[in-house]
């Protein structure tokens, strides 16, 4: 005969599930509004972010100076202007190999072109000049009933071009702010909080710092293979702009998923106009075996190993991050997962109970002889 339920055991397991959703519904309403503050704020919370990470990879070589006698604002200056000739050498890497082969590419488009139409012409598809003029006049005609719609696109396209520009120049004066006055940054927080905060938000912020540290610079290892192999396989096979395509593929990889994409779309393009059908899919296996190998290999084992994280974590962060909010939350994922880690870690430590003192083994008769 099974035992009966006790009410009082029933009504008290009811009152601790009752009050344990409450408090989960409380800690999602704030979490929710804090969301929400940070997307209104978010044409000042974007450029800090930024200015957070090239910080990060900025800080060792200012540190560096500092400890050798600079001032914190040359220090800071120095830096900041190096940063933006190594970016603007990045960008020039890219734009004149592009620029100076741009006729080739374009010749290459145009044969291309032709040579799609004239497969397209034979078996099996059998499409005639009639049917591609009627397809072409059909999409010119698409276009212009569309015109508003292209307008509109055009000018969005431009806002975004400013707003990044925006950014990038707050960025920069924020970066340099960083560099100059970050180490008082912590001691000034610790005295404007009450209590135990002074203690508690210094160190939480002091552990985020070293583990987005590790997430840019982890992220930079990636890309340089990435960069490495691609670049190895583009130049086996003689494809031009190689050096612009690695760099790309290097700049992408800051950019998980999307970022990696694009810069292999880019790769495949330029080898299908320049080499044709054939080393265009030679380029495509390359990139999708690195991709494979980054996003299965070495980011997990190289960011888990950074960043205190399971590599089955950081996958699913990525994964989540990319469906909540593009290429943004793809990009912002790992970091926020770390951040939270960090906390969870630290909250841990705070709750846990004292380790129980060691209990003595020899009894007391081997204390009592020792002590005579």
């Amino acid at each position: 005969m099974s035992a009966s339920l006790s009410s009082a055991r029933t009504r008290a397991a009811l009152r601790a599930s009752a009050r344990v959703s409450a408090e989960l519904l409380l800690i999602l309403v704030m979490t929710a509004v804090v969301l929400w503050l940070l997307g209104r704020m978010w044409s000042v919370v974007w450029p800090l972010i930024v200015a957070l990470f090239i910080t990060t990879l900025t800080w060792p070589l200012a540190r560096f100076l500092r400890r050798h006698g600079w001032r914190p604002a040359l220090a800071a200056s120095v830096v900041t202007v190096l940063f933006l000739v190594l970016a603007a050498a990045v960008v020039a890497l890219i734009a004149v190999p592009v620029a100076s082969q741009s006729g080739e590419l374009t010749d290459g488009v145009v044969d291309g072109i032709r040579e799609l139409r004239d497969w397209a012409a034979g078996p099996p598809l059998n499409i005639g000049e009639d049917q591609v003029s009627g397809a072409f006049e059909d999409a010119v005609d698409r276009v212009q009933k569309s015109a508003g719609s292209v307008v509109t696109a055009v000018v969005s396209g431009v806002s975004t071009v400013v707003n990044g520009v925006i950014t990038a120049v707050l960025a920069l004066f924020l970066m340099f702010f960083f560099l100059k006055d970050g180490p008082r940054f912590l001691p000034w927080l610790a005295r404007q909080l009450p209590g135990r905060l002074a203690t508690d938000v210094p160190t939480v912020a002091a552990r985020s710092w070293d583990t987005l540290g590790s997430f840019v610079r982890s992220q930079a290892v990636v890309g340089l293979l990435d960069a490495v192999l691609i670049g190895l396989g583009l130049w086996f096979l003689d494809v031009p702009l190689v050096l612009p395509l690695a760099v790309l593929t290097f700049v992408s990889a800051f950019v998980p998923i999307v970022g990696a994409l694009f810069a292999g779309f880019v790769a495949v393009l330029i080898a299908l106009v320049s080499n044709g059908l054939t080393d265009a899919l030679i380029v495509l296996a390359i990139i999708v075996v690195v991709q494979q190998l980054e996003g299965n290999v070495f980011q997990p084992i190289i960011q888990s190993r950074g960043l205190g994280l399971h590599a089955g974590v950081i996958l699913l962060a990525v994964t989540l991050g990319g469906s909540l909010a593009g290429i943004v939350g793809s990009l912002l994922a790992v970091p926020v997962a770390a951040f939270v880690a960090v906390v969870w870690n630290y909250l841990r430590e705070q709750l846990a109970d004292p380790a129980p003192p060691e209990a003595d083994t020899d009894g007391p008769q081997a204390g009592a002889a020792a002590s005579s």
